[in-house]
């Protein structure tokens, strides 16, 4: 079932690049109110797993998930209108950068609870297997929530349950300003080891590599296999939010940066192409957030009259407050 055409994981990894890229200077141009996480050099991650995934497989990702949401597929325009709080987002402008969800593609939320998706991916995988489907579920999470005692609850409830849910850690070497070597004693994979879940290591910044790697896990969870875990080694290009931009935190040697920065995922899975291929796909992104930006702009701006409105899934209106 897995996507192996090096063309389309192109193409994902140079769109979530260049969306990137794009609301970035939307956020400095002020379009985007609050900043985002940004995904730069991370992109090969999400590429690689979502290309091993189903029609009717879930995912959730964390407060850094833009990149997830459009390697699942969902819509640029209506995710960047999204972040721009425009009511023709994936949530009508609600969500944000931090919290876009698209149901009809089974992605569950990008989520800015640290740890949070691996207990709302397991519970929601083993309800479609209590109902006799045939569903996998992606967590993704950072080296940061490695610590947390939901994301270990939710290692012990999928192994003990037998929950097909693929655990992904995208170690970027840092929660926030922390170094990794300062946060987490023996190792991400010994905590997966605790659980008898099975673990590897990958090179994250290779999207073809992560491919291969979670295609594996996803074929043996479908078949009947228990929960899995992946390490994906990354670097962060970006900072960690955009705030960052204007107060200049010195929390990462310059020549680590650019070490980091030297293994492109987006370079990487384009040297697998011929130049007409990469040139045709690079076009064609182009234009295709030439029209988002367009389509996000254009868009209206939510009524605070509606600010209640969906509140309840029931669909009742909230009453306002009194006085």
């Amino acid at each position: 079932m897995s996507d192996a055409d090096p063309v389309r994981l192109y193409r994902t990894v140079r769109l979530i690049r260049r969306f990137e890229e794009r609301a970035v200077e939307l956020v400095h141009g002020g379009q985007i109110v609050g900043g985002i996480h940004p995904y730069l050099g991370q992109e090969g991650i999400a590429a690689g797993v979502c290309a091993a995934l189903g029609p009717d497989d879930v995912l959730a990702g964390t407060h850094r998930g833009h990149g997830h949401v459009l390697a699942r597929g969902a819509d640029p325009a209506r995710m960047l209108a999204e972040l721009c709080g425009r009511v023709t987002g994936l949530n009508a402008g609600r969500g944000g950068s931090m919290h876009a969800a698209d149901l009809s593609i089974g992605v569950l939320g990008a989520n800015a609870i640290v740890g949070a998706s691996g207990a709302i991916i397991t519970g929601a995988v083993w309800a479609h297997r209590r109902r006799g489907r045939d569903t996998v579920g992606v967590s993704f999470f950072g080296d940061g929530a490695v610590n947390e005692g939901m994301l270990l609850e939710a290692f012990n409830l999928a192994a003990l349950w037998r929950v097909p849910v693929l655990f992904v850690c995208e170690n970027n070497g840092y929660a926030t300003t922390m170094p990794v070597t300062g946060a987490v004693a023996g190792s991400i994979a010994g905590r997966a080891a605790a659980f008898d879940l099975p673990a590897v290591q990958v090179d994250g910044q290779d999207p073809e590599t992560v491919r291969v790697a979670a295609a594996a896990a996803v074929d043996r969870m479908r078949a009947g296999g228990g929960p899995e875990l992946i390490e994906a080694r990354t670097y962060r290009f970006d900072a960690h939010h955009t705030f960052e931009h204007a107060v200049r935190l010195d929390y990462r040697p310059p020549d680590e940066v650019t070490r980091g920065r030297a293994r492109d995922p987006v370079r990487i899975q384009g040297e697998r192409l011929c130049d007409t291929d990469r040139a045709a796909v690079d076009a064609e992104v182009e234009a295709t957030l030439d029209a988002a930006v367009r389509f996000a702009l254009a868009s209206p701006e939510p009524d605070p009259a509606d600010a209640l409105t969906y509140l309840y899934a029931s669909g009742l209106t909230a009453r306002t407050g009194g006085g």
